[in-house]
């Protein structure tokens, strides 16, 4: 489990291919690993993985091909990707609960500077507008965030200079695939509501 709260940025600097998926190593000095054991859970950019060997400055993760398949942002040489440790019990949630599981791919659409702010506009796979209302909560590749407005499969959110300048979110433009996951409230309600359909 996450928050959503970033606390570095990783990149990419080996993709070995595996026989089913990828193993990565990735570079992140301002990241603090005397913590971090083999076998510990970390999100990269909104994706829970888990560490397979440590080195100095970085460590090494491998991706399934089903996780390939369903996200972006995993397999590509010297990208930058969103980094935190998974949360224990006592920490403080500045952001909200983050599975790390992501349910689904979004396309950027608008991504500008609005004063001091940024506005990004982002069109949902359909499956997932049902689950995003105003003023809730999102996680866009890992970091979590309240949108303004929501139309259609559309929504918007204001990036304050902070989350733009520690986040991977500073290189999205209209285009850009992002990681998305709804928030779990809404996932379980959406499957107690549909609960008479499970019992068949």
């Amino acid at each position: 489990m996450f928050t959503g709260i970033i606390t570095a940025v990783g990149k990419i600097s080996r993709v070995q291919p595996l026989e089913k998926g990828v193993r990565l190593t990735i570079e992140a000095p301002g990241f603090k690993l005397a913590d971090v054991a083999l076998g510990d859970s970390i999100a990269h950019g909104g994706v829970c993985l888990t560490v397979v060997a440590k080195r100095k400055g970085g460590y090494q993760i491998d991706v399934s091909r089903e996780t390939l398949d369903c996200t972006v942002g995993l397999d590509t040489l010297h990208g930058e990707l969103n980094l935190e440790k998974a949360m224990r019990l006592s920490d403080f949630i500045g952001g909200h609960l983050v599975s790390g599981h992501v349910d689904g791919v979004g396309e950027v659409e608008k991504f500008e500077p609005i004063g001091e702010s940024h506005e990004l506009v982002i069109k949902a796979p359909k499956a997932l507008a049902k689950f995003i209302a105003r003023k809730g909560s999102i996680t866009v590749d890992g970091v979590s965030l309240t949108t303004n407005r929501v139309k259609g499969r559309r929504f918007s959110i204001n990036l304050i200079p902070h989350t733009v300048e520690v986040t991977t979110l500073r290189n999205l433009k209209a285009g850009s695939r992002v990681n998305l996951e709804i928030d779990l409230i809404a996932r379980y309600c959406e499957r107690l509501l549909a609960g008479s359909d499970t019992a068949r």
